[in-house]
């Protein structure tokens, strides 16, 4: 088991707070198996795959009652937040997804009318997405639920803390994106 595979043990760690987590018990046996490695990376990337995993199984109450996956609500939210139309392969890009998935999403939600597509002029092999009224307005009408949510999900951690967390996720994002970007070239 690693910290990262998301199981089951228990128990507690000074960095895991009080109680500790399971990333705190995966990293003590660790310890007690190979005293000699440096576990740091595993608190760090653990955490953080534990966490998506847990956010994710939580399944965004707002967005399922509005019948939406997080994933076509990511995709609504491109278009909505570019404010124009975007080709399937800059909404692949937006929202981190493969081509064959949000073609898939598109055709449901196109299906719901919530978007449209049209082809281009000079390309028929390009299609152009943008919302309908219904998507806009489901949209917004969603966002502000979703970010109360959010908030909820968040309680624990304080305003502060909120932030810092936010800056620290953030570098460590901007630096991962940048080495995954250069690989892919």
């Amino acid at each position: 088991m690693t910290a990262t595979d998301g199981g089951s043990a228990t128990g507690g760690d000074e960095r895991g707070g009080p109680g500790g987590d399971t990333v705190a018990a995966v990293v003590r046996q660790w310890r007690a198996v190979h005293p000699e490695l440096d576990t740091g990376p595993m608190e760090i990337i653990g955490r953080i795959n534990r966490c998506a995993a847990l956010l994710q199984q939580a399944e965004d109450a707002p967005l399922r009652r509005a019948g939406l996956s997080r994933a076509e609500f990511d995709l609504l939210g491109a278009l909505r937040r570019t404010g124009h139309e975007l080709t399937p392969g800059d909404l692949a890009r937006e929202t981190f997804s493969s081509g064959a998935a949000v073609t898939k999403r598109l055709k449901q939600l196109t299906e719901r009318g919530l978007v449209e597509r049209r082809g281009d002029t000079r390309d028929r092999r390009v299609a152009h997405v943008r919302l309908t009224d219904t998507g806009r307005d489901l949209v917004d009408g969603i966002l502000p639920e979703q970010l109360a949510y959010e908030s909820a999900v968040l309680s624990g951690v304080d305003g502060p803390d909120q932030g810092e967390l936010a800056a620290l996720l953030g570098a460590l994002l901007g630096q991962l994106e940048g080495r995954l970007g250069a690989l892919r070239v």
